[in-house]
């Protein structure tokens, strides 16, 4: 089965709201001005997930010593930066 793309255009603007006017070509402007709201979402979306996985556990537990806590935090550095 083979989709066109313009098929593919009119599935994506129908998915991301209702038609904005009768006239088709104020409707894909609409649409494009969506898909970038989207697409802006989706980054901003990524960049909060790829950080909290980054910092997941950077607790130091709190009943050790300050060496064995600063030689964590030291190894902890050296494994992200290095």
């Amino acid at each position: 089965m083979k989709i066109k793309s313009q098929n593919l255009w009119r599935w994506w603007a129908k998915a991301i709201g209702e038609k904005a006017s009768k006239c088709d070509r104020e409707s894909d402007a609409v649409a494009m001005i969506r898909s970038v709201i989207f697409v802006t979402y989706l980054i901003t979306n990524c960049f909060i997930i790829a950080g909290v996985i980054r910092h997941w556990n950077d607790e130091v537990p709190s009943n050790l010593s300050q060496a064995e806590k600063e030689k964590i935090i030291k190894a902890n550095r050296s494994f992200l930066y290095d």
